[in-house]
C-alpha cells in the first residue's frame, strides 16, 4: 500500500493535525514512569521528528523512518544530529540501524485498512525488534462518538487478530489523543516479540 498523499501534506505547509511538535502524553506516560528504559529504537512514522527527539533526549539511541521524504528532511533539521531519519516504507523495506528494543509508533500501524497489510506490519515489527523487544502502538479507536475527520478508527479485534501472531500483548487499554484541541479516543497497545507461538484458542 502506497500513500503518496503523506509527502503532499507536508509539501503542502499547511498545518498537519498529528504533527503538533509536542510529545504524545501516552509515550512520556511510559518513559517517565520507567516502563520503558532507555535503549536502541525505531520510530515508525516518525513525521518530523518529535517523538523521536524526544525519546533521545531521555537517553535512546533513535532510528526514525518515515515514508514521506520532506517529512524526514524536516526532521533531520530539528534534530540536529541527535538521531538518525531515513525514508522508509516500512510494510515493504526493513529499517536501517537494526535489531532494536524498542519499536514505537504513534497513528502509523492504524493507517493501513487491509487486514494482512496490519498483519503484515506486526511481522515487520516483530523482524525489527530483539529478543524480548517491546512495541508500543498508540491507535484510534472505534470508542467515543461519530466524528467526520481526525485519526483512523480501529476496533479491538482487528488489532489483536494482526498483533497476536506475531507479538504478545502486554498491556491494552483505551486512553485518547490529543489532536488540536480535541480528545478523541485511542487504544495502547504494548506488546513484545514472541519466544513462543500463540496456542489455538480453546473448544469444549
Amino acid at each position: 500500500m502506497s500513500h503518496p498523499s503523506w509527502n503532499d501534506n507536508y509539501a503542502s505547509g499547511e498545518p498537519l493535525p498529528w504533527d503538533t511538535g509536542v510529545p504524545d502524553p501516552m509515550l512520556v506516560e511510559m518513559i517517565e514512569s520507567g516502563a520503558i528504559a532507555p535503549c536502541r529504537t525505531l520510530e515508525v512514522g516518525c513525521g518530523t521528528g518529535t517523538n523521536a527527539i524526544y525519546l533521545a533526549q531521555h537517553g535512546f539511541e533513535v532510528v526514525g523512518v518515515d515514508i514521506s521524504p520532506i517529512a524526514v528532511e524536516h526532521a533531520r533539521t530539528k534534530a540536529n544530529g541527535r538521531c538518525r531519519f531515513e525514508t522508509v516504507d516500512f510494510l515493504n523495506e526493513p529499517p536501517p540501524g537494526g535489531p532494536f528494543h524498542f519499536v514505537f509508533d504513534r497513528g502509523c500501524f492504524h493507517t493501513f485498512d487491509e487486514d494482512d497489510e496490519r498483519a503484515r506490519f506486526a511481522e515487520n515489527v516483530a523482524a525489527a525488534l530483539d529478543v524480548g523487544g517491546v512495541w508500543l502502538s498508540l491507535i484510534g479507536s472505534t470508542e467515543g462518538p461519530p466524528r467526520e475527520a481526525g485519526p483512523p478508527r480501529r476496533n479491538a479485534r482487528e488489532i489483536m487478530q494482526a498483533i497476536e501472531p506475531s507479538m504478545e500483548i502486554l498491556q491494552f487499554s483505551s486512553r485518547e489523543f490529543g489532536v488540536c484541541g480535541e480528545h478523541l479516543k485511542a487504544w495502547l497497545c504494548l506488546s513484545h516479540k514472541r519466544t513462543i507461538r500463540p496456542q489455538p484458542s480453546s473448544r469444549r
